[in-house]
């Protein structure tokens, strides 16, 4: 197997990729672990994957308890700064003007608790767009290529080439679409049950 291109030689080894455990905001995490951390863990967010930094010493079990930990206290500081109806509708506008030079102009833009199949629907006769509350809590750019893919019907309603070129100015949808299938496949998965000792 060839060697991790993104850990250089001398830096602390780190725990394979797993996954967190089942939510909205599911993501890779990565458990890195330091010489020079002697008590404290922390953890951050960078791109979709959540990095755990924990010291050199911890045991297995102590990193699964404390990458629980972490997952819940980033997900509580997150669910602080969600964005309302009125936050979303204005990030709504604000892509339209950069994506669509303003064109697509939504009436109403909300969270919504009753789709479960769908991560946003439009109706472009009454301009509405709603979302699934599924989708918070994820990256930012996530949610904005969702409102954007919702924009882009209010100009052409179906799923035709002309709504993919539109959509094409959206410079990060490869990556958020890799991202929700990358979720939806997560949800499949069949959960196991943690091995005695764990």
């Amino acid at each position: 197997m060839p060697a991790d291109p993104l850990q250089s030689a001398g830096s602390p080894p780190r725990s394979p990729t797993s996954l967190p455990p089942r939510g909205p905001a599911t993501s890779a995490v990565e458990v890195r672990r330091s010489t020079r951390r002697s008590r404290t863990v922390s953890a951050y967010r960078e791109g979709d994957r959540t990095i755990v930094l924990i010291p050199a010493r911890m045991s297995e079990a102590e990193e699964q308890r404390w990458v629980t930990v972490m997952l819940d206290k980033l997900a509580a500081q997150e669910s602080k700064r969600m964005l309302g109806d009125a936050e979303l509708t204005e990030r709504a506008e604000r892509l339209s003007e950069q994506y669509f030079e303003g064109r697509a102009r939504p009436a109403s833009v909300r969270w919504v608790t009753n789709q479960n199949t769908r991560w946003g629907s439009c109706t472009p006769a009454e301009g509405s767009i709603r979302l699934s509350h599924r989708l918070q809590g994820m990256p930012e750019y996530v949610v904005d290529y969702v409102l954007v893919h919702e924009l882009a019907h209010l100009l052409v309603p179906g799923h035709g080439p002309r709504f993919w070129r539109l959509l094409d100015a959206y410079p990060r949808t490869e990556r958020a679409r890799g991202y929700l299938e990358g979720v939806v496949a997560a949800d499949r998965l069949p959960h196991l049950p943690a091995a005695r000792g764990e």
